[in-house]
C-alpha cells in the first residue's frame, strides 16, 4: 500500500499494517524502538560470504599484480585498473563516514529526537529532508547508509529518500567544487542547485504517493534487544561496512568496465545534438560514478557540450550510477533500486530541461 497517513485509512491503526504506513501517520503513542524487531531481510550468512569472496578476490587480482606486473601490460587492462582503483578509493571514506554516522544514530539518537525537526506528514516533511541536504558535507556513499538508518528510526521512508537523494547533490562542498569548476558562471552554480534540489523532493513526493513499502526491505536487526548503546554501535557499523562495501566493490568495476568499452569518441559525434547531448552526459555520468564532490570539473571540461548538457551530468549522477544503485541494492535490495532509479533518473531529466531551459 502506498505510504499514507492514518487519518486517511481510519482512526485505528491497522496492525498488520506495512511500516511505511505506520510511521508515515505520525509520532503520537510510537515507541523509540522502530521498527519492530523482526521487520527486515534476516541475516544471512550466504551474504557476508559473498562480501568476502568479493574481498578475497581483490586481494587477488592485488598480488597478480604485484607479481605478474610485468606481463599485464595491455592498455585496456591498465586504464580498467586505475579507474576500478581510483573509484574504489575515492569512495571508501565517504562510505566509512556515512556507516559511522549511521551506526551512531542507530546506536545513541532515539526515534522521538526527529519529532522535534520533521512534520508528521510526509508530503511537508520531504521539501524539509530536501533542505537538510545542505548541512552535511558528503557523497551518495555516506548518504546511502544514513538513509537506511533514518529509516530504521522512524522516519518515513519517502522523507529519508529524499536526503538520501539531496546530501550528494546540494551540500555546500559540492556547490563550492561547482563555483570553481566554473568560475565566472554564477548561472551554473543556480541552475545546479534549483535542478537537483527540486528533482529530490519531486521524487520523495512521487515515493509519498506511489511508493510500496514492501519494494523497501532493510536489513534485520544485528543486536540483541538491551544492547549497550557501544555494542550497538559496533555491530551496526561492522553489518553495515560488510554489506555495503561489497557492493561498492560490484558498482567500482561495472563503472571501470564501461569506461574501457565505451569509445569517446561515440559521445564527441552527438555533442551538437540539444536533446542527445544531454540524455549522453546523463547515461555517461551514470557509467562514470564520479563522486558528487568531483563531478563538476569533468562536467566542465566537457566543453563541446552545451551548458544544459553538462547541468545534466551533475544533476543526474549524485541521484543515480552504477555505484549508487549497487549500494542501494546492498541497503535496501533490487525491488527498490528497479522501481527507485529509473524514476530519479527521469525525474532529473525532466528537471535538467526544465532550469536549463530558463536559465541558460
Amino acid at each position: 500500500m502506498s505510504e499514507r497517513t492514518a487519518s486517511e485509512r481510519g482512526s485505528t491503526p491497522d496492525p498488520d499494517a506495512s511500516l511505511g504506513d505506520s510511521i508515515a501517520g505520525g509520532w503520537d503513542n510510537r515507541a523509540d524502538e522502530l521498527p519492530p524487531a523482526e521487520w527486515g531481510r534476516e541475516k544471512s550468512s550466504r551474504r557476508t560470504g559473498t562480501v568476502w569472496l568479493f574481498a578475497l578476490f581483490i586481494t587477488a587480482m592485488a598480488m597478480a599484480h604485484a607479481w605478474l606486473s610485468d606481463e599485464l601490460t595491455s592498455q585496456a587492462f591498465l586504464a580498467w585498473m586505475t579507474i576500478f582503483t581510483a573509484i574504489s578509493f575515492q569512495a571508501l571514506p565517504f562510505l566509512v563516514f556515512g556507516v559511522a554516522f549511521s551506526a551512531g544514530l542507530t546506536a545513541f539518537v532515539p526515534a522521538s529526537f526527529y519529532r522535534r525537526f520533521l512534520p508528521d506528514n510526509p508530503r511537508r516533511a520531504v521539501p524539509v529532508a530536501g533542505a537538510a541536504g545542505v548541512l552535511l558535507p558528503g557523497c551518495e556513499c555516506a548518504s546511502v547508509p544514513i538513509a537506511g538508518s533514518l529509516i530504521k528510526r522512524g522516519v518515513a521512508p519517502a522523507v529519508a529518500l529524499t536526503f538520501l537523494l539531496a546530501a550528494p547533490s546540494i551540500n555546500p562542498i559540492v556547490m563550492i567544487a561547482t563555483a570553481v569548476a566554473f568560475a565566472g558562471q554564477p548561472e551554473m552554480v543556480l541552475a545546479r542547485f534549483v535542478a537537483s534540489l527540486l528533482a529530490c523532493v519531486v521524487v520523495g513526493w512521487i515515493w509519498v504517493r506511489f511508493g510500496r513499502t514492501e519494494w523497501l526491505r532493510l536489513p534485520a536487526r544485528t543486536h540483541a534487544p538491551g544492547a549497550s548503546k557501544l555494542k550497538v554501535f559496533r555491530e551496526s557499523m561492522l553489518h553495515d561496512m560488510m554489506h555495503a562495501g561489497g557492493y561498492l566493490v560490484v558498482g567500482a568495476a561495472a563503472a571501470a568496465t564501461l569506461n574501457v568499452i565505451v569509445p569517446r569518441a561515440w559521445l564527441m559525434a552527438v555533442a551538437d545534438a540539444p536533446v542527445i547531448s544531454v540524455l549522453v552526459l546523463a547515461l555517461l555520468a551514470i557509467i562514470l560514478s564520479i563522486c558528487s564532490e568531483a563531478d563538476a570539473f569533468v562536467a566542465a571540461s566537457l566543453t563541446d557540450f552545451s551548458p544544459t548538457a553538462q547541468l545534466a551530468f551533475m544533476v543526474v549522477g549524485p541521484m543515480v550510477d552504477l555505484k549508487l544503485i549497487a549500494l542501494q541494492a546492498g541497503v535496501f535490495g533490487w525491488r527498490f533500486v528497479i522501481r527507485f532509479a529509473p524514476i530519479c533518473l527521469v525525474v532529473g531529466l525532466l528537471c535538467t530541461f526544465l532550469i536549463g531551459g530558463l536559465l541558460f
